[in-house]
């Protein structure tokens, strides 16, 4: 029940930020579900191999570059969910930025850790 909240949450977040923000586009809310749906598994598998590879980069930078792995994976769903288009990486990079804050504040009222 849980994760059918986390992935709802999710997609209206990710409808809400391509409403305001220029440069991300969704075509609708079935597409939306689908990029929360998709982003969660690429978290899940490729994220954990990426930040392995990229581990000396992120340690020289401070965990900064932690973010232009999750702007890569919002370019990765970019690429694989139809109906989900990103502009540029920059503003993927953000994107994906306010996203994780905008689910943090979620997940704090609705009372998961």
């Amino acid at each position: 029940m849980k994760l059918i909240i986390k992935i709802l949450t999710t997609s209206i977040l990710v409808l809400l930020i391509s409403h305001f923000m220029h440069g991300v586009h969704v075509a609708s809310f079935t597409t939306a579900l689908f990029v929360a749906i998709v982003l969660g598994l690429l978290n899940v598998f490729i994220k954990p191999i990426l930040v392995l590879f990229t581990l000396p980069i992120t340690f020289f930078t401070l965990g900064l570059f932690l973010l232009v792995i999750n702007g890569l994976i919002i370019i990765i769903c970019d690429n694989i969910v139809g109906g989900f288009d990103v502009d540029t990486f920059f503003t993927a990079l953000l994107f994906s930025i306010i996203l994780s804050v905008s689910q943090s504040i979620v997940n704090l009222f609705l009372g998961d850790k």
